[in-house]
């Protein structure tokens, strides 16, 4: 094993575990008196130079945000170097998620009539470095172009250009009957995932661990289509197909398991998945949101996959880790900066992050 091409990247990665945010430090976060105060809070963690470089331009919630940002791009960046060649490829295939993030981000503005500067401030970039991490189809002036498009449809025509003309067009014609944007973001996603999939075949060993990870993320979507067609009382028959393939959870189960008489019991009976399942729901009466739930099934998720990842550190498992700690940490500030927009009190804000939890359980 010492002869692996892995120890390189775990001497390089390994000692930037220790920068993730303390459970100390999201209680601070917290517990700051708005978004500005947060900011200045932020000035003194691994997110200061980001604050910094951007403060002369924005202020606020935007400050924050492209903060954010920045720094989870120069994460995944820094574990794509750490990366071997032969590891390379997967790492690619799994990081075109950021790109499909923007590209559907940009998409929805263009459906809502949203500003590109409102828009651009959105994008997961570093500004300085293309939005397609260093290896993708598509960099920042790239994003900038699809933003300056005059509709959605031109937008999408555009998408052409980069590949994405297979995956979108076809739904363009629905969308302009309906004005429903949701086929053309679901037949994105299903792209990514099986473009990631087909990237994590077995052929050295230790992709399976990566399969693994991709799998339980579409295990998670799917089981919150369920629970969200079961609260708006959807036909199963439209549940079914929305669902994405590629996870260990069989579309055969499903029937059953969407014959529960409601959220709750249906939330008991994927309990056997995800234990934390029921945390997520609130009293006993009608359930008003589920996030909650989609908070506990990350945090189910991701403890199985980080202890998974970690017990097999000479190999894509210790990227993969660092990783999904980057973006489990820059989801859980996403939702702090939230709270803070509205002004919500730290205890209905701290059952919703998945980070800051598995710090306090050692994870």
């Amino acid at each position: 094993m010492a002869g692996s091409p892995y120890a390189s990247a775990l001497g390089r990665l390994k000692p930037e575990f220790p920068a993730f945010l303390t459970r100390g430090m999201f209680q601070t976060l917290l517990s700051s008196k708005d978004v500005n105060d947060l900011a200045k809070l932020l000035e003194t963690t691994p997110y200061a130079p980001a604050i910094t470089r951007s403060r002369a331009t924005h202020s606020g919630s935007a400050l924050v945000e492209i903060a954010l940002n920045r720094t989870l791009v120069l994460r995944n960046r820094h574990a794509f170097e750490s990366t071997p060649f032969a590891g390379r490829q997967v790492v690619t295939a799994y990081l075109a998620r950021w790109d499909i993030q923007n590209i559907e981000l940009i998409l929805s503005a263009k459906a809502q009539g949203r500003s590109v500067t409102e828009t651009e401030d959105h994008l997961v970039s570093a500004r300085e470095i293309p939005a397609g991490f260093f290896t993708g189809v598509m960099g920042l002036d790239d994003f900038r172009l699809l933003l300056a498009q005059p509709t959605l449809e031109a937008t999408v025509t555009a998408l052409v250009r980069y590949g994405y003309g297979t995956t979108v067009l076809p739904h363009l014609e629905e969308f302009q009957r309906t004005r429903n944007i949701f086929p053309i973001l679901q037949a994105l996603d299903r792209e990514y995932f099986h473009q990631a999939l087909v990237a994590a075949r077995y052929f050295q060993g230790d992709e399976w661990v990566v399969r693994s990870l991709l799998e339980s993320e579409i295990d998670i979507r799917n089981a919150l289509l369920l629970l969200k067609g079961k609260n708006l009382s959807v036909p199963l028959d439209d549940v079914l197909g929305r669902w994405l393939d590629g996870g260990s959870l069989p579309k055969g189960q499903a029937p059953d398991l969407y014959s529960a008489r409601g959220v709750r019991e249906l939330a008991e009976r994927l309990s056997s998945r995800w234990p934390s399942i029921a945390e997520g729901l609130q009293g006993e009466g009608p359930v008003e949101s589920l996030t909650g739930v989609e908070a506990a099934l990350q945090r189910d998720r991701a403890t199985v996959e980080l202890k998974r990842l970690a017990t097999y550190p000479l190999s894509l498992g210790v990227i993969f880790a660092y990783l999904l700690r980057a973006e489990l940490e820059w989801s859980d500030l996403r939702r702090i900066v939230f709270g803070r927009v509205y002004a919500l009190p730290p205890s209905e804000v701290e059952p919703l992050l998945v980070s800051y939890r598995l710090s306090a359980a050692g994870a």
